[in-house]
Order: structure tokens, then C-alpha cells, then sequence
């Protein structure tokens, strides 16, 4: 009987890892600087730009 403990809490032991692992690296390890916003493209820019005027922009 004592030889089934082994084989039937490796799933949590496996568990518990993965779990341990994922606490440490939101809680212990530093967080990384936030990225700079991306900025337009010049087509998206002259997009925003123009006036509505029911034609399409794409020629």
C-alpha cells in the first residue's frame, strides 16, 4: 500500500511545482520596466487627418 503513495501524488507534486514556480515569478522575481507606447505610422497618421469624405483612402 505504501508503495502506491509514490506513484499517486506525483500529479500534485507536479502541481504544486508549476504552482510555486508561477507565485515566484509574479511575486519575487523584479518586474520588467513597462514598454513605450507605440507611435503611428505616418499612413495611419494622414489617416486620422483626413476629412470624411466618403471617397477611400486606398487608391
Amino acid at each position: 500500500m505504501y508503495a502506491l503513495i509514490v506513484p499517486a501524488s506525483t500529479p500534485f507534486v507536479l502541481l504544486a511545482t508549476v504552482l510555486g514556480l508561477s507565485w515566484w515569478e509574479d511575486r519575487i522575481l523584479p518586474t520588467p520596466a513597462p514598454a513605450p507606447l507605440p507611435q503611428l505610422l505616418d499612413s495611419e497618421a494622414q489617416l486620422t487627418e483626413t476629412p470624411a469624405t466618403g471617397n477611400s483612402p486606398v487608391k
